[in-house]
């Protein structure tokens, strides 16, 4: 039997071979594929049952060996939805099983790919090039956090981000120690400060009278003269309406002067005021400076209470200074420094496109400038990787032998990227060129063991 064992076992031999060089074939043919992972081939021997001292080297078979969790190079994409996994990890996608009115309809049967070169369709569906609809996890847009914890198709309408009003602004400023207003004169002390007796009502904190606390319009250049600008911002109203809220520092006393440096605030509340009507409103808190330049006692924040700009109400927003927001320190320019100044509200406004942060969140970009989370992308884990079974397009299903995905854990997200295949040309050419000398020899032998059958047979004659 053992020339014909020979022949059999050569015939395996062959058949090793081919199934080894479709594997290479099929690597060299994906070698520009996005994020394929190559079928390497494992040679098994198989042992007939002898004696001890009979041992055959025996016959061969062959098995596939994944690469699924050696990752290809990772490349930079002019694309603002692609997008690469760094280490372990999968994304979760699905494919439609059928379209109705061109819309897709799905199984709910969830697959994983590596494959990341997703863009926006018409719809709103980020789809792969294999047509792979990816899945995430949505984000509440009031508090940023996860709406839930399973993955679920994405889909991005164009749909409107409704106005939001100023409820908070972020103020951070130093104050000149001593302002350059129109009518300072270094030879006169005081001629820096706010004169109450130069306005028809006291404008600053001290007057108890009614109508203190404001400029009217009459008095407009007065207020302007014996102040400095204190920065602007573009706050909103609830539907969204723009108001330029426009601020003004006024120092109303100095330590020069025999008592304490202390500044008042005050915003327009109408820039076209005339005669009585109010044109600028001090927001009543006192503003005072220690020794060292640092308000005391501090004052955390001021609200603008029922504040009304121009004819629109924006409510009460809360002018947010921080701890050591506003200072006083020595300006040659004379002026305010305003170091920050921006506030919480914005225009309604429409989704135009999404980008994918470097955090894996997608982020959208509205015609109102704003830029929001709406959606993060949730990784897939598995206790065996290389265990899934291969689907098209790139694509992997669960199998009892990898086991269930894990959600949440993984590598990191790199946005505008591309994982690219993990074959080596180089390598699969190796490969090539071994299998191709065993196939040969395999033939080798079966012509030798036939040559022995025709010789076996030429002894019967």
């Amino acid at each position: 039997m053992g020339i014909f064992g020979a022949l059999t076992t050569s015939v395996a031999g062959l058949r090793a071979g081919s199934y080894a060089l479709e594997n290479i074939s099929g690597n060299i043919a994906n070698s520009q594929t996005t994020a394929f992972k190559r079928i390497d081939t494992s040679f098994l021997d198989l042992i007939p049952e002898t004696g001890v001292s009979q041992q055959l080297a025996g016959s061969v078979t062959t098995a596939s060996r994944s690469t699924n969790t050696v990752q290809g190079g990772v490349q930079a994409a002019s694309v603002s939805t692609y997008m690469a996994i760094n280490g372990s990890g999968f994304f979760v996608v699905q494919k439609p099983g059928n379209f109705v009115d061109n819309n897709p309809a799905f199984t709910g049967v969830d697959m994983y790919t590596r494959r990341g070169d997703f863009t926006l369709d018409k719809n709103g569906y980020l789809v792969n090039g294999a047509g792979y609809y990816l899945e995430g996890i949505l984000i509440d847009p009031t508090t940023g956090n996860l709406a839930g914890s399973a993955p679920n198709v994405l889909k991005f309408e164009n749909n409107l981000l409704p106005a939001r009003a100023t409820t908070r602004i972020e103020y951070r400023a130093n104050l000149a120690n001593y302002p350059l207003t129109n009518k300072h004169d270094t030879a006169i002390p005081g001629s820096e400060l706010l004169n109450p007796a130069g306005f028809t009502n006291d404008p600053t904190t001290g007057g108890t009278g009614p109508g203190d606390g404001v400029v009217i319009g009459s008095e407009v250049q007065t207020f302007i003269d014996e102040s400095i600008a204190g920065g602007s911002v573009t706050a909103y109203d609830t539907s969204g309406t723009p108001v330029n809220l426009q601020l003004r520092w006024a120092k109303i006393d100095s330590a020069a002067s025999g008592g304490a440096d202390t500044w008042n605030l005050f915003y327009q509340v109408d820039g076209n005021a005339t005669g009585t009507d109010v044109a600028w409103q001090n927001v009543g808190t006192d503003f005072t400076f220690g020794p060292n330049n640092q308000l005391n006692p501090a004052v955390p924040s001021v609200t603008l209470t029922n504040a009304v700009i121009g004819g629109i109400s924006i409510g009460s927003p809360v002018i947010n200074f921080g701890t050591g927001g506003v200072t006083q320190y020595a300006d040659t320019n004379g002026n305010v420094q305003v170091n920050q100044i921006q506030q919480d509200g914005y225009p309604a406004g429409h989704l135009q496109s999404v980008s994918i942060g470097s955090n894996g969140r997608i982020v959208g970009n509205y015609s109102n400038g704003r830029n929001l989370d709406l959606a993060e992308v949730v990784l897939a884990n598995f206790n065996g990787p290389d265990f899934l079974r291969r689907v098209d397009g790139g694509a992997f299903e669960v199998t009892d032998r990898s086991g269930q995905a894990i959600f949440g854990h993984g590598g990191t997200i790199v946005g505008s990227s591309l994982e690219g295949s993990n074959v080596d040309i180089a390598d699969e050419f190796t490969k090539l060129i071994i299998t191709q000398q065993a196939y040969s020899a395999n033939t080798k032998v079966i012509t030798t063991s036939n040559s022995m059958v025709q010789d076996l047979i030429n002894v019967i004659r």
